[in-house]
């Protein structure tokens, strides 16, 4: 980037923690750093229950100017919370309809048994309803981080059985999420919508943001921030997160020096 960004946003699992787990205090540490210089988003698939057990619960004690910097996306943005003076407080939540919820349920579901990804086993529930998006998780919502790296390497399960549910639901958005997921939104919901809401919300311009995810790749759900020309940085894991921080965040100007 030309200039330093004023916000930075990144994807969660594999990105700032281990899916489902909760970030190191080194990852801690970083986040409020960054936060006292520029705004800060999270973007990912989870929802809001995730964010605040991997995330927020987790940071060390800091002012509430520097809480009030940082943006929560979950659901790929289909619900966007800020962190108040009393909590959590919600800018926005777009739900899917009852109708559109059955019909993400059954399709998923139907699709996965056809083509043998239907675990008999699971660690948890398989489908999950979020409110303003469906997730199948194919090896359960509990499931452990070295059995969810081994099921599915190359991503060929994940999209083709993304493709299949696609096809049976043209009206909403279907896209593999994270290491075993699949999630479907609201049409033309996805880490795009999100960004261009982090857009509207804070008056910040795309072109003064910097996304930062482990699935940049034409098939990654980080793809689409990408594809809208924000600019990007491609991580492998929360160590590499917290390495590139490490190098970056002495490079940005404090608020004062703006």
């Amino acid at each position: 980037m030309a200039t330093p960004p004023r916000l930075v946003a990144f994807d969660l699992d594999d990105t700032l923690a281990p899916s489902k787990s909760s970030i190191d205090p080194r990852m801690g540490d970083l986040l409020v750093a960054l936060a006292e210089r520029v705004d800060v988003a999270i973007i990912s698939g989870g929802q809001l229950a995730q964010f605040t057990m991997q995330v927020v619960d987790r940071l060390p004690e800091t002012s509430a100017d520097t809480l009030a910097r940082l943006h929560l996306l979950p659901t790929c943005g289909t619900q966007y919370y800020r962190l108040g003076a009393d909590g959590i407080d919600t800018v926005y939540a777009h739900s899917l309809t009852d109708d559109q919820k059955q019909r993400a349920l059954t399709a998923v579901e139907e699709e996965a048994k056809r083509l043998g990804l239907w675990e008999s086993e699971p660690w948890g529930e398989i489908l999950e309803d979020r409110g303003s998006q469906i997730t199948f998780s194919a090896l359960g919502q509990q499931a452990p981080v070295d059995a969810k790296m081994t099921w599915d390497p190359t991503g060929e399960k994940k999209n083709t059985l993304r493709a299949a549910v696609a096809a049976r639901l043209p009206d909403l958005e279907v896209r593999s999420g994270g290491s075993t997921s699949v999630d479907i939104t609201a049409r033309g919901i996805d880490k795009a919508y999100g960004m261009r809401q982090l857009a509207d919300q804070t008056g910040i311009p795309l072109d003064d943001m910097l996304f930062v995810g482990d699935r940049l790749d034409p098939d990654g759900n980080d793809y689409p921030v990408l594809a809208i020309g924000v600019a990007c940085h491609a991580v492998e894991g929360w160590e590499d997160t917290a390495e590139f921080l490490e190098g970056f965040i002495p490079t940005l100007p404090t608020p004062s020096e703006r």
